[in-house]
């Protein structure tokens, strides 16, 4: 079964073209942010997922429009590989180490969107990176994915492994979940 989509996404201020498969690895990841391509290459690795990214921003404001919508495309594409949703294993969490920091990641591919997101990331930079864009990302993706999703970060100090530890916990729990297990939808309603 394939379980692939290409989304195009033209704004004002974004034009990005976003490739997913959800059922073999590789890809690129240009978004023109370094720290954000590192991201978004983590979660590629982590996940086993194919993504290419291509997105040109007006960087030149900030960081803002462009990662909020990558995170929209890429929950587009989510959404769309994930056709019907038989046999998913649909749930999935993972306790996430990195260095100091430790990563709880909890997912329902439920078409419920919902964001719960907690973790001591105040304001700063990682690189070109405006760490409060992190909480913006999984915010676009959940509600364009439809996924119920809660990121808590249980301590870390270091920004640099505390928004690494939430793309690679994200990355492997959504890997986990979109796993086929069955043959059915995973779903009382007979629906997701």
């Amino acid at each position: 079964m394939q379980r692939k989509s290409e989304i195009r996404r033209k704004t004002n201020e974004t034009e990005i073209v976003l490739s997913l498969d959800l059922n073999s690895p590789g890809g690129t990841i240009d978004t023109g942010l370094g720290f954000f391509d590192h991201m978004l290459n983590s979660f590629r690795v982590h996940s086993g997922f194919y993504l290419d990214v291509k997105a040109k921003g007006d960087l030149e404001v900030d960081c803002h429009h462009t990662v909020e919508d990558v995170g929209i495309t890429l929950g587009c594409a989510i959404k769309e590989a994930l056709l019907d949703k038989t046999g998913i294993e649909r749930f999935a969490s993972i306790y996430l180490p990195l260095d100091e920091t430790l990563t709880l990641c909890a997912l329902d591919i439920s078409s419920r969107p919902h964001l719960t997101f907690n973790s001591p990331l105040a304001s700063g930079m990682v690189g070109d990176f405006d760490v409060q864009m992190t909480r913006e990302f999984f915010c676009a993706v959940a509600m364009n994915a439809g996924l119920t999703l809660h990121i808590n970060v249980l301590y870390g100090d270091n920004y640099h492994h505390i928004v690494e530890s939430i793309f690679k916990a994200f990355a492997r729990a959504l890997k986990a979940a979109v796993k086929i297990t069955g043959t059915e939808v995973p779903s009382s309603k007979g629906w997701l």
